[in-house]
């Protein structure tokens, strides 16, 4: 009782900056400043009844729900669906991905963690159940839930060492919230251990969402129009960089100026749209000669490289690579999706911090579909050597589609799990 009680008085007192900081994300990202009612449980859409109501946090969770979501209307044709996000690139994803294809879905800000927000959100959408996908579990949101008899399931539910120790430090606020659950898909067995000792119960393990993924046709012919305006030269995407990471590997390429072939292009995609012009800064500034994706025209062959400065078409990019290596895992940040490169049918490097996919990476390591990078220096000499290797590159290639198709179908468990639940 004491930690609810210190949770909604923080949560009172940052209430007056969750204004500015929506206007602050808003200067580089307009879509923070949209629909702001929404995050405060006020609505201009009409109210819907029975929905499944789905949250997907961001980019990976929304790409993940796809083939949920595509199963979902298949079985269930009348419901409603209601797909839910916090940041901007999330939400801009989904409408990407389902605008024009999902009739009965409809898109909405997850509100805040306030008791009177999660309350008017409810009523508003009024859920026959929930799922919150991966790691998101907010207290006021399934107290609520549980309150209401709305069965709240955690789904493609993962829990690093990490993020597991960081929960137990706080059992006695953080062991109720797991125990309210209705139940929990998770992606492994380490991950579904975790989860029971902090308090978590009717637990299965269905695998990943992410290994569902199919590539859309629009983005191989999207990938097709970038791969000619590169021109017949080899060419690598650094995908998905985080802060910071920019800096090491520009640096690093600056360090080997003869580690590539000659003729290399690469591609540098920031994970955020917010730091674009911060790695254009970055580029200028070291005197590297570059064109932005928004140019749309061909790239010269006296140009080294291409500042992806797009949203929603990080396929096409790894369509249009001979190689890739996939961000968020040169620094301590947990690294990006891995799997997404393999199903473009494209060799991917990684760094040594995926503790996010730490059990998707060290399988993929293990049978050579991804190879793994110490550093900066490390990934520009690995990227030298593979682009000059065709049948090395073939043969990651070939594992990595094997290593996917093993290990499809979690959506489709996923489904039936929820439906022997729910009928």
């Amino acid at each position: 009782m004491i930690w609810r009680m210190c949770y909604a008085l923080l949560g009172a007192l940052l209430l007056p900056l969750l204004f500015v900081r929506l206007w602050w994300r808003g200067r580089k990202n307009p879509g923070y400043r949209k629909n702001i009612g929404e995050r405060f449980g006020r609505y201009t859409t009409p109210p819907l009844r029975d929905t499944i109501w789905i949250h997907a946090v961001s980019v990976g969770e929304t790409r993940a729900a796809a083939p949920l979501i595509a199963l979902l209307e298949q079985r269930y044709p009348d419901a409603p669906i209601v797909l839910t996000h916090m940041t901007a690139t999330g939400r801009a994803t989904g409408e990407t991905l389902f605008g024009k294809r999902c009739k009965h879905l409809t898109q909405l800000w997850l509100p805040y963690d306030y008791r009177f927000a999660v309350r008017a959100f409810l009523n508003h959408v009024q859920p026959k159940w929930a799922l919150l996908m991966e790691t998101e579990v907010w207290p006021n949101v399934i107290a609520e839930c549980a309150q209401r008899s709305i069965p709240c399931f955690l789904v493609n539910a993962r829990m690093s060492e990490q993020s597991a120790a960081h929960y137990a430090r706080f059992a006695s606020f953080t062991q109720p919230l797991f125990a309210a659950l209705t139940g929990v898909a998770a992606q492994t067995e380490g991950d579904a251990q975790r989860l029971q000792v902090l308090g978590a119960s009717n637990i299965t393990v269905t695998g990943n969402l992410k290994f569902d993924i199919d590539m859309p046709e629009n983005a191989r012919t999207l990938g097709a129009i970038l791969r000619q305006r590169f021109g017949q030269r080899p060419v690598w995407i650094a995908a998905s960089t985080r802060d910071g990471e920019e800096t090491l590997l520009l640096d690093a390429l600056l360090r080997q100026p003869n580690a590539l072939p000659p003729g290399t292009l690469t591609v540098i995609v920031p994970r955020h749209p917010e730091r674009f012009e911060n790695v254009a800064e970055q580029l200028r500034a070291r005197g590297l000669a570059f064109i932005k994706r928004s140019d749309e025209r061909d790239v010269p062959l006296e140009i080294s490289f291409v500042l992806g400065d797009s949203m929603g078409e990080m396929f096409a990019y790894y369509t249009a690579a001979d190689l890739a290596f996939v961000g968020g895992s040169l620094l301590p940040l947990g690294g990006q999706n891995l799997l997404e490169p393999l199903a473009a049918g494209t060799p991917a490097l990684i760094g040594p911090h995926t503790f996010n996919f730490k059990d998707i990476s060290d399988a993929a390591c293990a049978i050579g579909a991804v190879k793994r990078v110490s550093d900066a220096d490390a990934l520009v000499a690995h990227v030298g050597t593979l682009l000059q290797d065709n049948e090395a590159r073939q043969t990651m290639r070939n594992t990595g589609l094997r290593f996917l198709e093993e290990h499809r179908g979690a959506a489709e468990r996923l489904v039936r799990w929820l439906a022997g639940i729910r009928g």
